[in-house]
């Protein structure tokens, strides 16, 4: 446990370091979905960096660093006195895809953007104006199966129900860009942490001795560690170099297989019980599956590296022993 949290709070003070590199200033960096896995997380992180993060919640402020704000009717005063605004909010793509959990995939995704971007436009224009404009977005841009190519921030949209959503998400925050805001769109890959997502499902099996690859296990898996992911974040706010869409992967993307197997040498368990193809299909129907368990995408953070980013845990197995806490 020491050992951990030194390393930790080492990687926490370079990261904070290297912020403050290319913007020493004390930012007020308004952010929705705060109270999520990532956002309860970058928040302490932007905090710690000396920050000033205002929580934009649903609900009635609690006290003076919170503000509530209404998703298809934000006030106009919302982002008063605010540098940047970080947008995580959005219902989870997890699940079967009902009709009516389409609608709402979209719809907490579309329109608060776009209504957020149309705001932060209108900030601009006051003294001084809002910075940067950091929107949450996904992998699921390049469409669930583009076999071995390898994806960059450049290459063409995909096709397929996420892609659509990601491209009109994305194209939501135009209203930002057009008045001269620097904006980043965070395409976030499998974000691995035993406290949500993929592993928080995958580990108790794999604990339990019953895991193992799914299919064929030669999709390739884009992943990104948690801390890195705040990482980014954190250098989206606050690097003025960076913009547009952004991969946010480790170096390596493995294929399932691989993943697997990393797991279990990681848990100390085998990996020899292969899931059929047919089993998320069962729990997610075949279109969740395909567009969810079954994607296969090689994404390469391109703009990141360009950049000379560092990454915390550039290595599966290295990201993996950190999160489970072993050595």
């Amino acid at each position: 446990m020491f050992a951990y949290r030194h390393r930790q709070l080492a990687d926490d003070l370079a990261a904070q370091a290297r912020a403050r590199s290319v913007c020493p200033d004390s930012l007020t960096i308004a952010v929705t979905g705060s109270g999520g896995l990532i956002g309860t997380a970058l928040t302490a992180l932007l905090t710690t960096s000396g920050h000033r993060v205002i929580r934009l919640v649903r609900r009635a402020p609690r006290d003076s660093w919170e503000r509530q704000w209404r998703p298809e009717e934000p006030a106009p005063t919302l982002l008063s006195g605010v540098d940047a605004l970080i947008h995580l909010a959005g219902a989870s793509i997890g699940g079967r895809f009902t009709p009516d959990r389409k609608r709402e995939i979209r719809q907490s995704r579309i329109i608060p953007t776009r209504r957020l971007a149309e705001l932060a436009a209108a900030a601009a224009q006051q003294t001084p104006g809002l910075r940067a404009f950091v929107t949450a977005s996904a992998i699921g841009f390049y469409g669930p199966d583009r076999g071995e190519e390898i994806l960059t921030e450049t290459s063409a949209r995909g096709e397929g129900f996420l892609a659509d959503v990601v491209a009109d998400w994305e194209d939501a925050t135009a209203p930002a860009a057009a008045a001269g805001i620097r904006t980043v769109q965070v395409r976030t890959g499998i974000v691995q942490t035993p406290r949500g997502g993929m592993l928080r499902l995958l580990s108790p099996l794999f604990e339990a001795g019953l895991g193992g690859r799914l299919g064929s296990g030669k999709q390739w898996l884009a992943w990104i560690g948690l801390d890195d992911l705040l990482d980014i974040y954190l250098r989206a706010v606050t690097d003025p170099g960076l913009s547009g869409p952004v991969n946010a992967v480790a170096p390596e993307p493995v294929r399932n297989i691989d993943y697997t197997r990393t797991l279990a040498s990681v848990l100390h368990r085998p990996a020899l019980l292969p899931v059929p193809a047919f089993g998320p299909r069962l729990l997610l129907g075949a279109e969740g599956a395909a567009e969810l368990a079954q994607a296969s995408q090689y994404v390469r953070a391109e703009a990141l590296i360009g950049a000379g980013h560092h990454f915390r845990q550039p290595h599966l197995e290295q990201a993996l022993r950190h999160v489970f806490g072993r050595s």
